[in-house]
């Protein structure tokens, strides 16, 4: 199996992980990027106020997502574009939290999708004193990125992973976990409601 995965990386407007209001994906295909997508998002409703520490983190401001495509809009493109793919992302719980919090704010379906933490990735590979995105990724060859860009920050984290696998001699995502015994993170089982006598 080639190496083979799309890494994912949101922007939020404030501290709910509903408020989506920036994407950008990254496919590999066989260790290679392949193809790059990223686009503003309107948030949905409820989750749409944008705090000014979000704002001064990443620069994206109400009026700048005015003409952007709703959550429900765009989310077809998004998943087209993932496919099947084992998502990576660096702190990969915080984007799949988006993901999933964004869907069920607007009732949207998402797919279950299995994921990789580059983060993880990266403490087990290098030694570094900080593993932040900017840090790990220049340990990967990748540097002088506009971090908290979010096809900026999947373009690094997917250089982690590529250089990682690299490192480890791993043919592909699976055998990069299995090599720093990590886990590809499976989705959740849907809860299911108890039956009230």
């Amino acid at each position: 199996m080639p190496l083979d995965f799309t890494a994912i990386d949101f922007e939020t407007a404030n501290s709910s992980p509903a408020s989506a209001c920036s994407v950008g994906l990254v496919r590999v295909r066989d260790g290679r990027v392949v193809a790059t997508a990223g686009w503003l998002i309107q948030p949905p409703a409820g989750h749409d106020e944008f705090q000014e520490w979000n704002v001064r983190i990443h620069g994206i401001r109400p009026a700048d997502v005015i003409g952007a495509a709703t959550w429900s809009e765009q989310f077809d493109r998004l998943c087209a574009f993932a496919g099947a793919d084992v998502l990576v992302a660096h702190n990969a719980g915080f984007d799949l939290n988006v993901l999933r919090r964004a869907s069920e704010a607007t009732g949207d379906d998402c797919p279950p999708y299995r994921s990789l933490c580059s983060l993880q990735v990266a403490r087990k590979t290098y030694d570094l004193d900080s593993y932040r995105l900017p840090k790990a990724a220049a340990a990967a060859g990748f540097e002088e990125f506009s971090h908290h860009d979010a096809l900026a920050d999947a373009r690094a984290c997917a250089q982690i992973v590529i250089d990682a696998a690299r490192i480890a001699g791993a043919p592909d995502v699976f055998a990069l976990a299995d090599a720093l015994s990590l886990r590809i993170a499976e989705p959740a089982a849907p809860k299911l409601e108890r039956a009230v006598a």
